[in-house]
């Protein structure tokens, strides 16, 4: 091991307390000694270290101090805050499982070791559904410029085929504008300059991006867009993201339902009691979206407005029904 000099100690033994030291696990003197001797192999005495620590405390790192020694007391996140961002990267399905491995092993990095040896689940994370798709945060990262540098962007979009590996469908030219996360899925926000229309396109199923020196349709100049992005509408009126224009729809449901309604379109929705226990609810959603919701919750749902939204889940539910005679 290589021995640090002296000078740095006052950093090492803010390392120290960063990594071994709680509330529940304060450091003695000699145990800091101990581990800047064993860690870093810097020998100073015991009264420098409590000169230090002194120091540190006057830099503003909140240290306390207890009978049986000192800790760190409060940290950029608390343990229930990492806990919570760990568990979102892996719920993230977007992101590879070795790529949520390096994250989680960051977040550890911000508590103790302490901390480290509570979050079990980390070791299992290949085990959970995540894409295969390594470019990700490649691809994030030249979303970001393009986006700021007012660019196209060129990409390869793939799907899965039958043996469950990704397969191109598509090139893509686009002028990008948003990147949203949505149903536990990375999406795109774009123009597509060939189809002429939005789309969402999820991350995790781009490869070979490139920018191109191209300017990009500017969002307001877009049907629908003089004012920008809505980004509660976008939530609330897209709950699948398709990208058809947004209309008013009316729909009868039970009311035991609400909580589930409120979920996907928010409070803005307008629900009126029948007095029967059932709602009629107005709100206003992209119909191939609500088509879609609809029939997920065919058993409690029925759609009112308008005509053409109805007569198409009329036909879908006449096509099931004719699968399952």
């Amino acid at each position: 091991m290589a021995f640090e000099p002296k000078k740095l100690a006052l950093l090492r033994i803010w390392q120290i307390l960063k990594d071994y030291s709680d509330y529940d696990h304060p450091l003695t003197q000699e145990q800091i000694a101990e581990h800047l001797e064993s860690d870093y192999g810097i020998e100073i005495e015991r009264k420098a270290i409590g000169r230090n620590i002194s120091l540190l405390k006057d830099a503003g790192i909140d240290i306390q101090q207890k009978r049986d020694g000192s800790y760190i007391e409060s940290r950029e996140f608390d343990d229930s805050e990492l806990r919570l961002l760990i568990d979102g990267v892996l719920c993230s399905k977007y992101i590879s499982a070795n790529y949520s491995k390096q994250l989680i092993d960051k977040l550890c990095g911000l508590s103790n070791v302490y901390f480290r040896s509570h979050v079990k689940h980390i070791f299992s994370v290949n085990d959970w559904g995540k894409t295969e798709n390594k470019a990700l945060f490649f691809n994030i990262e030249l979303i970001d410029v393009a986006i700021n540098e007012k660019k196209r962007l060129h990409y390869d979009y793939n799907k899965y085929g039958i043996d469950k590996k990704l397969h191109k469908t598509s090139q893509q030219n686009v002028s990008p504008y948003l990147m949203i996360v949505h149903n536990q899925r990375y999406y795109l926000m774009a123009y597509s300059e060939f189809h002429g229309n939005i789309v969402f396109h999820r991350l995790d199923r781009m490869t070979n991006m490139t920018l191109l020196d191209e300017k990009p349709t500017p969002l307001r100049s877009l049907k629908g867009y003089k004012n920008g992005i809505d980004y509660k509408q976008l939530s609330s009126a897209m709950p699948y993201l398709y990208p058809d224009e947004i209309k008013s729809v009316r729909f009868k449901a039970e009311a035991g339902i609400i909580d589930q309604i409120i979920d996907w379109f928010g409070k803005d929705a307008e629900i009126k009691d029948n007095g029967d226990e059932t709602v009629t609810v107005s709100v206003k959603a992209s119909p191939g979206a609500m088509e879609h919701w609809a029939m997920q919750y065919i058993n409690h749902v029925e759609v009112l407005e308008p005509k053409e939204l109805r007569e198409a889940i009329k036909a879908d539910l006449k096509a099931a029904e004719k699968k399952y005679r």
